[in-house]
This record gives C-alpha cells, structure tokens and sequence, in this order.
C-alpha cells in the first residue's frame, strides 16, 4: 500500500500517521466501503513495526467508525460509509500541509460547567468538579510565581481582546496534535468560559428568532443562553448514536445552528457515531448551517484513545469547536477557548474587540507556560489513567450495593455515570433527598423535554473524586438508605 509511507523523523507519532493515511485513503477513494484492509500482524511485518503500534491504529480507526472487524473475514472499511454523489460528506484526508500551516503560522509575526455550579466545597459526586487532589499545585504555583515576577509594565495594561497570542499559539498546536484540528493561532480565540464563548458566537453569527438545534436530553444552560439572547432552542432526540440528525431535520430543517457535544453526550456520554457525522456535516453545508462543537471532556475517553474532534471532518466551514480548561485543570480558572472557520476571522475578530472576554493576562501567562513545558500533556495522562481507575471503582462499588435497584450503564468516556433506575424508583425524589442528605446527584429526567427522555429515569453521579472502593460503598449505602 503506497499511500502508507510513514516518517519516522516526524513528530507526529507512528500510529497517528497509520491512521490519518488509512482515513485520507478512505476519504480520496483509494480504499472503498468493503474493502478489506491488512491484518494488523501482516501489516506491522510489511511496515517493520511493533504489532501494538499497527492495533493501537486499528483500534482508533475502529472507534470511529472508519473500519470494523468481521471475525475469520477480517477487518474491512465500514460498509455503511457509502460516499456522497456531490462529495460534500467525504472525508478529509489530513496530509503534512496542514501540520506545517500551524509550525508557519506559531513563528513569531493549538464545555464549560457541565451539569450545575460548582459549590464552594466539594459534595459527593458533583458534576463538572475534576479530581483537585490530582492537580500538580506545586508546579502551578512555581509557574504562577515566576510569571508574577516576571511582570513587566506592558503586562499590567488591557490584554489582547482575543487571548495572548502565546496562548494562542499553544493551544492551536495542542489540538492538532490531540484532537486532530489543523487550525492557525489567528483562529483560536480565548474566552472566560463555555457561556463567553457561546454568547461570541450568537453575537457574530445569528440573530434573533434563528432557530438552533440542541441535543434533547441536553446541557439546559445552553437553551437558556440561546432563548436570553432570543433565539429558538429546538430540542433533537439522542439515541445510543447520539444526535438523530434525520429528527433534526423533521423537526427545524432551516435551523441556522446546532450545538452538539460529539466525543461524549452531555448527559448520555455516548458518542456521536461517524455517519451521524457525516451527515450533521451534510446538512449544516447544504443549509448554510453552523455547528457547535462542544468538546468539554473529550479527552477523557477510557475504552480506546481519545476520538478526534468533529471539527477535524469539516471540508466547509461550518464547524464552530468550543473547548475549556475548566475539565483538565480547574473551574477557578475561567479559561475557555473557541476556533472559527478561517473564513469567519475578521467576523470573529470585529467582534472580540467589542466583548473583550478573554481574561485576565496573568492567568493566561500561567496557562501558556503550563502547556510550552509539557506539563499540561502529562497531567491529561496522568488524569486519563486515574479518571478509568476511579470509574471502575464507583461503578463496582455503587453496583455491589445498589444492583438491585439500579444499573450502571457502561459509558465510552467522561467523567460522570449514569445509573439506570429499576423499578417504582423514580430519579427525581431520590436526587433530592441525596441533596438533602450532603450528596449531589442530578436526575436525567429533569435533562430534556421530549416524550421519550422526559419518562427516562436516571441518576448523573461523578466519579472524579471518589478515591476508594471503601468510599464508594460507603456512599453507596447511604444512598439506599434513603431510598423509599
């Protein structure tokens, strides 16, 4: 296979290069939905590689839908991926081109709270708090220091309206490298949170009365944010898929946006599959739609590597990605960022100028150092491993407990269960009473307004910050102790 020359002298690991050549090959046609594709052994012999590189590959291809295994038949490219006659939901092939964009333009002239606040001390199972026993203090106050003293006069004025360019930079490069986003620092544009970042995006890009597709069960704050702002929320069901892209065009198909949240639902956690993809990406290019994505946690993905993000698949300009720092680091900082089309910069830019939502200079100082030295990517490791570890422990020990009565339902990522309610139970009464009994729990029903999640029972219980199977028992009798 020609397409598979790989460079092992790139910074680009060699499993990644597997991938994006097996994608571009299937996005360009050279490989067709049917074809089968080399077992891993057979390939990593042809290539010189260590089988793990050539699985590790496969597995990510295979989470995203690009391939799927077919027992003694092998592995082949998904059937379903029928390309489109116009082309306009084929995929992108990711080539060197747009790596070395982002390296030319970093040379000198890369979701928000989740479900409720955070309050002032930490509850058993609250939503949108990361594991803060975890956080490296003592390096974040050695780099809070050292840019402290380092403050300078030219410091100590307004800060750039879009973000230091520095950050700027170091967030373009960290998402090209993690989350498959080719973009240049002139596109990223910080915020102090998922709600800044969403109001820049109405105010540069709708108006009011524009309807807007949500995901239905979805993250309320951001229907309200849409209505305070006069938009028109339409709510679009969710399945084990994620967003049913054919009900959103039943129900609005002039909708001018949709805000979705593709790596892991916000509450559902399932993750948006690849022909939804497509064709969320189909119907945004042919409506003249733009879409959202909400990428809050999507780096906490425990069943294989982390999926790359929407954004990575759009050929049209028309995906919006929203990311945070307030899941990977903490919610104190009130950092976000958001990247635009190329196209939409000036758009972007006018508008900045006039919120100037960025943030503080000194933090953003803090954060850039952060990333340039390598602690930002360790701690994302180190909270990836800990967050899979302290999952396992809740759910098992939740489960020995409460079985009867509820059911852990297995999630691909996030940093939250969901636990089915069996029974007469219903999660509302019983969210309440943990709340009164010094738990936090936030029940699904109360997520949505269609039929179909308005009559679902669930509990949406964190896991961040459960350390031990010991605690999770422990909480979990008193929850049935307060079950009626």
């Amino acid at each position: 296979m020609d397409f598979l020359r790989l460079d092992s002298s790139a910074a680009e690991p060699l499993y990644r290069q597997i991938y994006t050549r097996f994608r571009s090959a299937i996005a360009d046609g050279l490989l067709q939905p049917g074809d089968r594709i080399p077992a891993a052994r057979a390939l990593a012999v042809e290539l010189g590689l260590a089988r793990g590189t050539v699985e590790s590959a496969y597995a990510l291809l295979t989470a995203e839908g690009y391939v799927e295994a077919r027992g003694q038949a092998g592995t082949v490219v998904t059937p379903a991926l029928a390309r489109r006659p116009n082309g306009s939901g084929s995929l992108p092939s990711s080539g060197p081109a747009s790596a070395s964009a982002v390296r030319t333009a970093s040379a000198p002239a890369p979701a928000h709270s989740q479900l409720g606040d955070a309050a002032s001390s930490t509850k058993p199972f609250q939503m949108g708090i990361p594991a803060l026993d975890a956080f490296p203090r003592k390096v974040w106050a050695r780099l809070a220091a050292r840019a402290a003293r380092a403050m300078q006069p030219q410091d100590m004025i307004y800060p750039a309206w879009a973000g230091l360019p520095e950050l700027r930079i170091a967030i373009a490069t960290y998402l090209q490298l993690a989350r498959g986003i080719h973009c240049t620092p002139s596109q990223v544009f910080i915020t102090s949170g998922y709600r800044n970042s969403m109001e820049l995006i109405t105010r540069t890009l709708l108006k009011p009365g524009d309807s807007v597709w949500v995901e239905d069960p979805g993250y309320p704050p951001t229907s309200d944010l849409l209505r305070e702002t006069g938009m028109q929320p339409v709510p679009v069901q969710v399945d084990a898929d994620g967003l049913m892209v054919a009900h959103g065009i039943a129900t609005a198909p002039r909708a001018q946006a949709a805000v979705v949240t593709p790596a892991h639902q916000s509450p559902l956690c399932v993750s948006l599959s690849l022909p939804r993809r497509l064709a969320l990406l189909d119907w945004a290019a042919q409506s003249n739609a733009w879409i959202v994505e909400d990428d809050y946690d999507g780096e906490y993905r425990y069943v294989s590597r982390p999926l790359p993000a929407l954004q990575s698949l759009d050929r049209n300009g028309r995906v919006l990605y929203s990311g945070t720092f307030s899941k990977v680091l903490f919610p104190a900082l009130r950092l976000a960022y958001l990247v635009v089309p190329p196209a939409q910069v000036p758009r972007f830019d006018h508008i900045s100028r006039t919120l100037a939502m960025a943030g503080p200079a000194l933090m953003q100082h803090i954060v850039t150092d952060f990333m340039n030295e390598g602690h930002f990517a360790r701690h994302i490791q180190r909270m990836r491993r800990l967050y899979a570890e302290r999952r396992q422990i809740t759910a098992d020990g939740l489960s020995s407990v409460l079985g009867k009565h509820m059911q852990v339902e297995p999630q691909p990522g996030g940093m939250h269960l969901v636990l089915r309610m069996k029974g007469r139970h219903t999660d509302r009464a019983l969210a309440q009473r943990m709340i009164e009994h010094g738990m936090s729990a936030l029940a699904l029903s109360e997520r949505g307004v269609l039929p179909h999640t308005a009559s679902a029972s669930a509990l949406l219980l964190a896991f961040t910050n459960i350390d031990t199977p010991e605690r999770a028992r422990e909480l979990g009798k008193r929850i049935l102790k307060i079950m009626a």
